[in-house]
């Protein structure tokens, strides 16, 4: 025989479960396998434990699977795999306790060989805890956005068995822990670094064959000697002249595989593969470099696509990111939670750049250092080898206040720094300067391949701190939305990187509209849109007032209007910006999980707002862009700066720039420039000298044109 009989086979667990919402009585009896319990209810796997309507449980849930296994054949062992768990659980098997996990995105694995080596039933009985976090300042789960967030309710507990549970079989020696990071990648050689735990059940020498393939195979063949137990394990392969991944606007994304297999007395005992690419990332003072090209970012942030993660797709994924795509994006934020594997698998194949948020959302409890750092390794570990991910972020906005959207208070609308110059953002913190620098160490320890923040949305304070990427919502929560380009004068750093940015508005969603009595507009239940579809009206009505309107359609409208106006000028001012100083943006929100008042620009059914367009119209390869992010301008003469904003890889040999100005009392005023333009540049056209004489609303139109190129834009002003 050259294999061990039934080595590498998966058993999946999914299908109908018993679950019992925990009390004392109940803990006593999950794990007897004696114990009869078909009087508990059925519910599906994976799945949340709040789909089952029936169970009368909030941060407790037990679960028992009774199923059949065949004899394990001599010298094969046999482990439970436990892919995703919400948060906490522990785990017995046929009435013995194996152990807990902790981490709701963790794999965790526990071998099973000598309960499961002859035929028989079994019995896996689960109890999966997840807290309802009584001082949301001070949260003990590692769980972000889906048990605190203003852009997703959560009173939804997230608490379940969401992943796959499986029985994986294999020969005396066992392969955990894959890890597949590329150091480094150019044009003639990339080097693959492969790592993990060989579990061993016997002293043995074995023969470790790596292969890494695309269009034609690499073979490393290397023999180890492997103590019983776990043996840690490291080495590197180069592959000659390899094809390099690119984001989509700069190139193909080729994948390459690498397979690891061990084998002992020239027999298969494991095998294990990842999917990856071979590039290179460098992010220098904000400006991001892809194998050795600069690049823009444009970005959004993505949060669950769904309330219930059990319940994404792979192709729900798919056509979130194909939407990102289509509007110009080449990143996304995962913002404060970690996604099912799809979704970076996904990212691969589609060329779409990931800035990957660690899952700590504000304030945190003193008690949760080392459970964050393991579980920093562990997200590098599973997700390393995607060459979609390029930055780690270690904690979104590490500041300990409850900011949910029924809590939030207005900020300073009358400053131009608005909240950035507020004691929170400089005064030492444990989250801050403790928590969220021992998980950017593990993060640099795990992974020397791609930089790692230490949080987001801090800003740049005392000499010697210097910030990381920021957080302005100019227009909305501080200042007005010119106030932008005044700041970036003053503080460029606070421009180098904008992670978030944006505006709430309502979306034309019946659900919503019913719940709040839309019918009788104005006078719709303002309680309801606040506290369960996390409306900030304070915000809302001081720019689109619920009286301003003459119906729910039209405040509708108002809302969404005023989001699109502070997405459009706020992504024009920072194209403006490219590289001197700002390396990108993401904005802030992509899409709703469920019928929402957010921020996103598509609802949860991806109908899109009038933000979607305004977001796809700044995004364009080349843009043209007047200095007027205004809403209003003083009679007399006005100073305006037009840029051309090209993202293009090649030059534009010659292209006219033609402009117009109408102003109310003023016959029309028009110019034209023409020139060539550099690749991947922001050139400025002129300072053009707008003259107003009358009050009214005023209008400028750009057009660039030429044979390669075709642009247009416009704007509108209040005269006053």
């Amino acid at each position: 025989m050259n294999e061990f009989l039934n080595t590498e086979r998966e058993i999946s667990l999914s299908g109908t479960w018993k679950v019992l919402g925990a009390d004392e009585d109940a803990r006593r009896l999950i794990a007897d396998p004696e114990f009869d319990d078909k009087d508990w209810l059925d519910i599906k796997v994976p799945g949340l434990w709040r789909s089952c309507d029936q169970l009368d449980a909030t941060d407790a849930v037990l679960y028992r699977r009774h199923f059949e296994l065949d004899q394990l054949f001599e010298d094969n062992r046999r482990w439970l795999m436990i892919d995703g768990l919400c948060y906490q659980g522990d785990v017995w098997f046929d009435g013995a306790y194996l152990g807990d996990t902790e981490g709701y995105f963790v794999e965790h694995n526990f071998e099973i060989t000598q309960a499961t080596k002859h035929p028989g039933q079994h019995l896996l009985a689960i109890e999966a805890n997840c807290e309802t976090p009584s001082d949301r300042t001070n949260k003990r789960n590692i769980t972000g956005v889906l048990q605190h967030s203003d852009s997703l309710n959560h009173d939804l507990n997230p608490g379940g068995l969401w992943r796959d549970i499986r029985i994986e079989e294999t020969g005396p020696i066992r392969i955990d822990d894959l890890r597949v990071l590329v150091l480094e990648a150019d044009d003639d050689r990339a080097i693959i670094r492969v790592g993990g735990v060989l579990d061993s059940a016997t002293t043995a020498t074995v023969e470790i064959l790596t292969t890494v393939s695309n269009t034609h195979s690499i073979e490393h063949s290397q023999e180890m000697v492997l103590a019983r137990g776990r043996n840690e394990i490291e080495w590197h392969v180069a592959v000659e002249k390899p094809d390099l991944w690119w984001p989509f606007s700069l190139g193909a994304q080729p994948l390459y595989e690498v397979e690891v297999a061990v084998k002992i007395d020239e027999r298969s005992s494991d095998t294990k593969s990842r999917l990856t690419g071979l590039r290179s990332f460098e992010l220098k003072n904000w400006i991001a470099s892809v194998n050795g090209e600069q690049i823009f970012l444009k970005g959004t942030n993505f949060g669950p696509s769904d309330a219930d993660l059990s319940s994404i797709s792979p192709g729900d994924y798919r056509r979130d990111l194909i939407l990102a795509k289509n509007a110009g994006l080449d990143l996304v934020r995962v913002h404060g939670h970690v996604a099912h594997p799809d979704l970076y698998a996904e990212a691969d194949k589609l060329g779409i750049l990931i800035f990957q948020d660690f899952p700590l959302q504000w304030g945190y409890s003193r008690g949760i250092r080392t459970q964050a750092t393991r579980q920093a390794t562990a997200l590098v570990h599973q997700y390393g080898h995607h060459p979609s991910i390029v930055l780690w972020n270690s904690h979104n906005e590490p500041y300990h206040f409850d900011r949910s959207a029924r809590n939030q208070r207005n900020l300073d609308s009358s400053s131009t720094y608005g909240p950035l110059t507020s004691l929170t953002h400089q005064i030492p913190s444990w989250n801050r300067s403790i928590l969220d620098r021992s998980v950017k160490r593990s993060f640099d320890k795990a992974d020397p391949t791609r930089p790692a923040i230490a949080h987001s949305g801090v800003a740049p304070h005392l000499p010697q701190l210097d910030g990381t990427d920021s957080h302005l919502w100019f227009g909305w929560r501080h200042g007005k939305i010119s106030d932008l380009a005044v700041l970036g004068s003053r503080v460029p750093r606070l421009l180098r990187f904008v992670s978030e940015f944006g505006a709430q508005s309502v979306p034309h969603d019946d659900h919503v509209a019913a719940a709040c009595g839309a019918t009788n507009f104005p006078r719709v239940d303002t309680r309801v849109l606040s506290e369960e579809f996390g409306a900030d009206l304070e915000l809302i009505n001081k720019y689109a007032p619920l009286d301003s309107s003459a119906a729910w359609e039209d405040w509708v409208d108002s809302t969404q209007t005023r989001q699109a106006q502070i997405v459009r000028h706020t992504i024009e001012i920072l194209r403006t910006l490219k590289y001197k100083p700002t390396g990108g943006f993401c904005q802030f929100l992509f899409a709703d999980a469920l019928p929402y008042v957010s921020c996103a620009i598509l609802d949860h059914r991806r109908k899109p707002k009038i933000a979607w367009d305004a977001l796809s119209a700044a995004n364009r390869p080349v843009i043209v862009v007047a200095d007027l992010h205004k809403d209003d301008i003083p009679i007399g003469t006005n100073q305006c700066a037009i840029h051309v904003v090209s993202d293009l890889r090649t030059s534009i040999e010659q292209a006219t720039l033609f402009v117009e100005w109408h102003a109310p009392g003023l016959d029309a005023q028009s110019w034209s420039f023409t020139g060539a333009f550099e690749p991947d540049s922001v050139t400025k056209i002129a300072e053009t000298f707008l003259v107003t004489k009358d009050p009214g609303i005023a209008s400028l139109a750009l057009e660039l044109r030429g044979p390669e190129v075709h642009a247009v834009n416009t704007y509108q002003v209040k005269v006053c």
